[in-house]
């Protein structure tokens, strides 16, 4: 039997989704900035890339709370 559809808690588990991903994006851009001069232009660039689907990432995260707690 299928497990009803429970949105109650939605809006918090996204607010979860965006502190974890702001988080990881600080912590990585810490490690830029703390090794900027050992890394490979290559990770550095890897590191950006992934910063910017991170942000990204929180926008929709944002936009999906905000249309939960809409409804």
């Amino acid at each position: 039997m299928a497990k009803p559809d429970n949105r109650a808690d939605n809006a918090e588990h996204l607010q979860q989704h965006i502190e974890d991903t702001q988080q990881n994006l600080q912590e990585a851009e810490a490690y830029l900035a703390e090794h900027a001069e050992e890394i490979s232009a290559v990770e550095k660039e890897t590191i950006l890339a992934k910063n910017e689907r991170r942000k990204n990432s929180i926008e929709g995260f944002e936009a999906e709370k905000q249309d939960e707690q809409n409804q």
